[in-house]
């Protein structure tokens, strides 16, 4: 699991732990994770990013200077037409006489350099945070139900706070504007507190 996935993990971990099921053990049985990750993400909002063990590329000693050289002269190059750690590869076989390490190797050590190098492209992603009453969002959903004995479909109203992660629903036959104004009056009652309701209200697409 990467950093980006297991940083939306310990959110929907706190967030079952505070509204939800309120465990340790009963979060973990729910998401298929164990107690001790349970235990981490309720103790820090961000995960921890692991150290990786720096190992001495012994078979790459060979290849150094070209890779170097094939990485510098690729800062000029499109980007389109710049080399791949596969074509790095496939150059150092040709190249190197009896330097013969694996293509994974290669492309671990391809992509330390570019880092070294400042080659490298990462996504950043930073965890949003949001003041508390600041904003909302606000989506229909379908759901059924058994009404007098018949099962309908319903168009359910939800808001959830951007920052708590609390969140109102509401049910109605139809998603009508009546529905919809409605509904935002008795979700600010339910959520109390803020004068006008939230600053942001984001309405989803459907």
């Amino acid at each position: 699991m990467d950093w980006r996935a297991k940083v939306e993990l310990y959110e929907q971990i706190r967030r079952e732990y505070e509204f939800g099921v309120g465990s340790i053990i009963g979060v973990a049985r729910k998401l298929g994770v164990h107690r001790r990750m349970v235990r981490e993400a309720v103790r820090n909002a961000v995960p921890a990013q692991r150290k990786k063990t720096e190992r001495p590329a012994v078979k790459m000693a060979a290849a150094a200077s070209l890779i170097d050289a094939i990485l510098e002269s690729d800062r000029k190059t499109p980007r389109k037409q710049r080399h791949t750690a596969r074509r790095i590869y496939d150059r150092i076989r040709a190249e190197v006489p009896g330097c013969t390490p694996a293509e994974r190797t290669v492309r671990q050590y391809v992509e330390r350099r570019k880092q070294v190098l400042g080659l490298s492209e990462h996504e950043t992603f930073v965890p949003q945070s949001y003041r508390w009453g600041a904003e909302a969002q606000v989506d229909w959903y379908e759901a059924y139900a058994d009404l007098d004995g018949e099962r309908v479909k319903l168009q359910v109203f939800s808001m959830r706070s951007m920052a708590s992660g609390a969140a109102f629903h509401w049910a109605y036959p139809c998603a009508t504007q009546q529905a919809f104004l409605e509904a935002h009056e008795l979700a600010f009652a339910y959520f109390e507190g803020v004068s006008g309701g939230f600053a942001t209200i984001t309405c989803r697409a459907r």
